[in-house]
């Protein structure tokens, strides 16, 4: 198994310092291993999409503007 460093801020450090009996590295590599998954999912997913970059631009755009109007912003 790989190694890895985290930076945290210094509340957080403070709140695992206090709860000492909880495997915090556990917790940690189970999030990172849930995020992967999802990934994985999604490229599973997109792998056989005919969608472009710019076909999916161009469908945001257009989502874009139909919210705005549904908010009276344009």
């Amino acid at each position: 198994m790989t190694n890895m460093t985290l930076a945290i801020p210094k509340d957080l450090h403070e709140i695992m310092r206090k709860n000492k009996h909880i495997k915090w590295s556990e917790i940690a590599r189970q999030a990172i291993q849930n995020q992967a998954a999802k990934l994985e999912l999604m490229d599973k997913i997109l792998a056989n999409s005919k969608l472009t970059e710019e076909d999916a631009l161009k469908l945001g755009r257009k989502i874009n503007e139909g919210i705005a109007k549904r908010h009276g912003l344009k």
